[in-house]
C-alpha cells in the first residue's frame, strides 16, 4: 500500500505543463511520420518544463544514415539536450540528399519537418538553427541557400556547395567548420591554398570586407581550431570560419560551442 501511495502523489507531483501534447510525441529511434510518407526524429533537450519555448536545431545526417544517429550523438545531441535547444533530424530518401542545384524536393520536405514540429513543440522562431554534417552539410547549405532567410544560423561540418553557387536567401549568420586533410568531402582549398575559401560563396553574398583573424581555441586538448571571422559585411551578417588539420568527422565540443555563443550562454565541454 505505500507503495501505491507513492506512485499516486508522485503522479500528482509532476507539474500540469509536463503533461502536454509533446509527451507522447515520437522521439529518438521512433520517426515522427508526415502525411507524404517521409519523416523525422526528435530528441528534447534536458530538464524542459513543457511549455517554454525552444530553439530549434534541425540537422541533416550525413550519408548511407538516417535521423535517429544524430538524435543518439553525443557531439549533436549531447550538445542540444544539455542547452536547451530542440534538435530535429529529417530522414533522407534512400538515406541521403539531394543538394546538387535548387530543383531538389529536399527543401520544402524540410520546411514541412519545421512546420509540423511546432504543431507539438513550442518553437521559438528566432532561433532556427540549421546544421549538418558532410552530405549533410552540403543539404544544410542547399536548405538555407534557398531558404534561410528566417534562419538563424547554419552550423555545418565537413560538407559545402560549389562556391559559385547563387542563393537566393540566407541566414543570419554563417558557421563552417573543415578540416584540412579531409579526402571525402575535400577542403575546399582557394587559390595559392587560400583556406578561407570554404566560406566564399557567403562572403561574396554577404558584402564582406577582409576577415578578422580570431585567433586559435580548443574544446579538447587533441584538437585546434584557427578561426576567422567577416563580422564587417554590409547585409549585417556574420561569417565564421573555423578550420582544423584533421579529417573527416564532426570535431568533439564545436557544435556545442557555437550554440553557447549563439545563445549567449558560458562555454561548456560536453
Amino acid at each position: 500500500m505505500k507503495i501505491i501511495a507513492f506512485l499516486i502523489a508522485a503522479l500528482f507531483a509532476i507539474p500540469a505543463n509536463a503533461m502536454g501534447p509533446w509527451k507522447d510525441a515520437c522521439q529518438l529511434d521512433v520517426p515522427c511520420e508526415l502525411p507524404s510518407g517521409r519523416s523525422y526524429h526528435v530528441k528534447a533537450p534536458d530538464d524542459w518544463d513543457g511549455e517554454t519555448p525552444l530553439p530549434v536545431l534541425m540537422h541533416f545526417h550525413g550519408w548511407m544514415r538516417t535521423g535517429a544517429l544524430p538524435v543518439q550523438h553525443q557531439r549533436i545531441s549531447g550538445a542540444t539536450r544539455r542547452r536547451g535547444v530542440l534538435l530535429i533530424a529529417p530522414n533522407g530518401n534512400g538515406k541521403s540528399w539531394d543538394f546538387w542545384d535548387d530543383a531538389t524536393d529536399d527543401v520544402p520536405f524540410a520546411a514541412k519537418v519545421l512546420a509540423d514540429v511546432a504543431k507539438t513543440y513550442p518553437v521559438d522562431q528566432s532561433r532556427i538553427f540549421v546544421s549538418g554534417y558532410s552530405y549533410g552539410s552540403a543539404m544544410a547549405w542547399r536548405y538555407v541557400c534557398e531558404n534561410g532567410n528566417d534562419v538563424a544560423a547554419l552550423i555545418a561540418v565537413s560538407g559545402t556547395l560549389r562556391q559559385n553557387v547563387i542563393c537566393p536567401q540566407g541566414p543570419r549568420e554563417i558557421r563552417h567548420v573543415h578540416g584540412t586533410n579531409d579526402t571525402v568531402m575535400d577542403f575546399p582549398f582557394g587559390q595559392g591554398g587560400d583556406t578561407t575559401y570554404p566560406v566564399a560563396l557567403w562572403r561574396e553574398q554577404f558584402k564582406c570586407g577582409q576577415g578578422r583573424d580570431a585567433g586559435p581555441w580548443n574544446a579538447v586538448d587533441f584538437l585546434t581550431f584557427q578561426r576567422t571571422v567577416w563580422d564587417n559585411c554590409e547585409t549585417g551578417q556574420k561569417v565564421t570560419l573555423d578550420v582544423h588539420p584533421g579529417g573527416h568527422f564532426i570535431p568533439h565540443g564545436w557544435i556545442a560551442r557555437q550554440l553557447d555563443e549563439l545563445l549567449g550562454l558560458e562555454n561548456s565541454y560536453p
